[in-house]
């Protein structure tokens, strides 16, 4: 993902200014960045003729812009330029486990981008835009794999969202009440991490005999090319 601009907070409007659980906003720049570089996966909200739809989709940010795609015939994709959408991306990091069931929470890591979306129409950046989406997902694929033809093009829909208007959430640590009335009982407390990891890669069964993962891939599943 290209740099931005880490020294210049995100700035705040009615849409992203932090009015619950302020201690946990942050305007740090950095942060938007490193959230949506840990992902690709991102929650599009958008109202379709007066029913809001929330649907997943691949994104890819290169530190301006968001970009996310689909099919032409998607009526989420093909309605949301013509008016505001929020784009999420969410990272789950654990479980904060109280001793009480009110002071329970999670440890997370959340990017909320709001605007209106352009559709990318001009051929250097849509293949661009599209280069931005397969490398978030798999760095290494777009120059690996074949790349999309002039009719597979046409039947995408590329968006691009800019990174001006965005909110940005991360809780870390343990649970509050270690200082409460509630420390007194006996009952366990802490936080119950969650990681994610890539496992070995698995050929496709029509999969040419001989043609082994490319390192690009086997070793970001820290396994052997096979």
């Amino acid at each position: 993902m290209a740099p931005s601009a880490p020294d210049r907070p995100l700035p705040q409007t009615q849409r992203t200014r932090h009015r619950r659980l302020r201690e946990q906003g942050s305007l740090e720049r950095a942060d938007l960045d490193a959230i949506l570089a840990a992902g690709f996966i991102c929650h599009l909200g958008v109202t379709v003729d007066g029913t809001t739809m929330v649907v997943p989709t691949v994104y890819g940010s290169d530190g301006t812009t968001l970009y996310f795609h689909g099919s032409v015939a998607s009526r989420s994709l093909v309605s949301s330029p013509a008016a505001t959408v929020c784009v999420t991306v969410t990272h789950v990091d654990g479980l904060v486990l109280a001793r009480s069931v009110f002071e329970h929470g999670v440890n997370y890591r959340s990017a909320m981008v709001f605007g209106t979306p352009r559709p990318v129409t001009a051929p250097d950046e849509k293949a661009e835009g599209l280069r931005c989406l397969t490398e978030q997902a798999t760095p290494g694929q777009w120059d690996y794999a074949r790349r999309p033809s002039r009719k597979e093009l046409a039947a995408t829909a590329l968006l691009a969202l800019s990174l001006d208007d965005a909110s940005v959430k991360i809780r870390t640590g343990p649970p509050d009440d270690g200082e409460s009335p509630d420390a007194a009982l006996n009952v366990w407390a802490g936080t119950l991490p969650l990681h994610t990891s890539w496992g070995t890669p698995e050929p496709d069964p029509l999969l040419t005999s001989g043609i082994a993962a490319p390192p690009h891939i086997a070793d970001r599943t820290g396994t052997s090319a096979q």
